[in-house]
């Protein structure tokens, strides 16, 4: 399946004729135009001068479009004099610009254009930030697009002038921190973007990395990035494209910059059409639409699943094929060859659903030629009318169907393989645990279980947009901040890890421990390689089913087009700046308390506490609350921050 048309845009420095400029714009195939919203010549004085008192508009009439294209095709620029004299310390020369500025962003309110582009140029910024926080916190219709290069103006004029010297890189100043500071004052407000200019040389890998984290909503290539091929088309480095089609990946627009330098603009919006044309795997294809997507993690123990949510993970397309391979190799160990004909292997099912393990196992039986017998289990009670449904048409008496939860139920024999799918997206969450602890009294000494082993993995999170989402989510009856007292399954999209995932808590099946207890605690040391801002914590897991066959949503291994489980996302209420050389510090625990049967997640930030709770059992009876699945099962983590002589820099989370 191919990709998504991408949007791109023409520049102009000024127009003389709207209307030409635009249809001229259409035809060669650009969705839209970037004008500045006055002449950037034309000198305005507001405070004091000559001009204060001249008359006339100071822009063009906004009866040159329909509303209709002032809406959707015309994305508005802030001329360079309304933000030049901002921070400077001459009052006149400040008010004046304010002034410039508050007339520029009203004038784009009454136009209704769709995005209005501000230049950043330095990382004194803060009158800037202050005055378009104000703005669009008064409600604007326009996004706000903060233009910033990705490498700064002193080091580009070092390759034109003798007398400036340039880095050995050409990024000795890191315009993200201009940026950083820019969106940190205005509040992070969803309105608004970064509009990063692509520079010719680009930094490295990590850095691009640290760009792909932030909302970026839009990018400029200038012409003079381009190179010409031999037929004299603009084409891009390799470089330049692998990043055009990151950037596509996040929804980004483009907008091509500057003089022409080949035979017609529409090559430059031609090429970009063919290099984001992409085949999709089976993930992003499923994915699509659900990028940033925050979800609350299911409770398959607390409630009973609908019709379509079972539909959706059937059609898994790895997760079952690697399940039926685990069975097929744990059912071929159990039967020698000579006793093919005679033994029966007894395989039970805890949290059947619809049978989808139920069809595997049979599946897996057949390849390895051997007779099977299959129990069933399901809580569900509307998931049973399918697997006795099944049963009637289908399995006939291979499969005996169990009403019941697995925690209450008296197995008439014991099984020689447990098979489960109870892992949530960072492996425990959804209790797999208690859960599997309990049922393993159904299992003969020796016996298999499916999966026998689980890792969660941690690793510290930039994304910008996430946090967002998080922070404008509001409800009647809860407090503000209720929001980041949850983890969220999400796709993760936006966002880059400040470092690799790091081994959490590992769980084993069968628990041959002496005493089960399923308590945990760890802590996590994370090296910090670059100046970044954290703002929460991603979670995975691998899983070892049997032998070498593994399920993982780890990103360095896994499962290619599997997409039963999102990673998980633990928010933190306030993002955390960091710096090169820092050591992060997270602890971890996983406890129970007597009191309720709900797990929770701890966080500490300047000793104000985070905490989320997660439902064991919606309907606790006495003897539930005698065995081993009481408790309240708790998740916690404590951060710190170390400067790289070990010294405590920062307060406890």
């Amino acid at each position: 399946m191919a990709g998504t048309r991408v949007s791109c845009g023409l520049d102009y420095c000024n127009v003389y004729e709207l209307s030409n400029s635009l249809q001229d714009a259409s035809r060669a195939g650009y969705d839209f135009i970037s004008v500045p919203l006055a002449h950037p010549r034309f000198t305005r004085e507001h405070v004091e001068g000559k001009a204060k008192l001249r008359d006339g508009a100071f822009t063009r009439s906004d009866l040159l479009l329909s509303s209709s294209e002032w809406n959707s095709l015309i994305v508005g620029r802030v001329t360079t004099a309304a933000v030049l004299n901002l921070e400077c310390g001459v009052s006149s020369l400040r008010l004046n610009s304010e002034e410039t500025l508050a007339q520029e962003l009203t004038f784009a309110a009454h136009l209704g254009l769709p995005a209005l582009t501000i230049p950043l140029t330095t990382d004194r910024c803060v009158n800037l930030a202050r005055i378009i926080h104000n703005k669009v916190v008064q409600g604007v219709c326009y996004q706000v697009w903060v233009r910033v290069p990705m490498q700064a103006p002193e080091e580009s004029a070092g390759h034109y002038r003798s007398d400036k010297k340039v880095s050995e890189d050409g990024f000795e100043i890191d315009t993200w921190t201009w940026w950083n500071k820019f969106h940190s004052i205005a509040n992070i407000q969803k309105k608004i973007g970064l509009m990063i200019e692509v520079s010719a040389d680009l930094p490295d890998q990590s850095v691009v990395d640290r760009w792909l984290g932030e909302p970026i909503r839009c990018a400029v290539l200038p012409t003079s990035i381009w190179l010409t091929n031999k037929k004299g088309f603009p084409v891009l480095s390799r470089s330049h494209q692998l990043f055009v089609r990151s950037l596509n990946k996040l929804h980004a627009q483009f907008i091509i910059s500057g003089p022409l330098r080949h035979q017609h603009y529409k090559f430059y919006q031609q090429y970009l059409e063919h290099i984001t044309r992409m085949e999709l795997d089976p993930l992003t294809d499923f994915a699509r639409g659900y990028e940033d997507y925050l979800q609350c993690p299911l409770q398959p123990l607390m409630d009973n699943l609908e019709s379509q949510t079972y539909e959706v993970f059937e059609k898994d397309p790895i997760k079952y094929e690697e399940y039926e391979r685990a069975m097929f190799l744990a059912i071929s160990d159990r039967v020698p060859e000579e006793e093919r004909d005679t033994k029966e292997i007894v395989l039970m099912v805890v949290g059947a659903g619809r049978g989808p393990l139920v069809r595997r196992a049979l599946a897996a039986a057949k390849r390895a030629q051997a007779r099977l017998k299959v129990y069933a289990v399901e809580k569900n009670p509307n998931a049973v009318v399918t697997l006795q449904a099944q049963q009637d048409e289908d399995w006939g008496t291979k499969v005996t169907v169990v009403s019941c939860d697995m925690r209450d139920w008296d197995a008439p024999e014991k099984a020689d393989i447990l098979v489960s799918e109870l892992l949530g997206s960072f492996g425990d969450n959804e209790l797999s645990p208690e859960c599997l602890d309990g049922a393993q009294k159904f299992l003969k000494e020796g016996g298999i279980s499916i999966p026998y082993s689980y890792t969660s993995y941690l690793s510290p999170l930039q994304s910008p947009k996430l946090y967002n989402e998080i922070r404008n989510c509001r409800e009647k009856d809860k407090h503000f901040l209720a929001h980041f007292e949850t983890p969220y399954v999400v796709y993760l999209h936006n966002k880059k890890e400040l470092a690799a995932p790091q081994p959490l808590f590992t769980f084993t099946h069968p628990n041959t421990d002496g005493v089960i207890d399923n308590k945990r605690y760890k802590a996590l040391q994370f090296q910090i390689t670059e100046d970044n801002v954290i703002h929460g914590l991603a979670g995975y897991f691998e899983a070892k089913l049997y032998k070498d066959v593994m399920l993982s949503i780890k990103p360095d291994t896994h499962s290619r087009g599997m997409f039963s489980w999102f990673p998980i996302l633990f928010p933190l209420r306030e993002p955390v700046p960091v710096r090169t050389g820092e050591i992060m510090e997270v602890q971890f625990w996983r406890s129970a308390l007597d009191a309720h049967m709900t797990p929770d997640v701890r966080t500490f930030l300047n000793e104000r506490q985070n905490s989320t709770y997660m439902t064991l059992d919606a309907h606790m009876t006495p003897d539930h609350e005698q065995d081993s699945l009481s408790g309240n099962l708790t998740d916690s983590y404590n951060t710190t921050w170390i400067d790289p002589d070990s010294q405590l820099c920062s307060t406890h989370f």
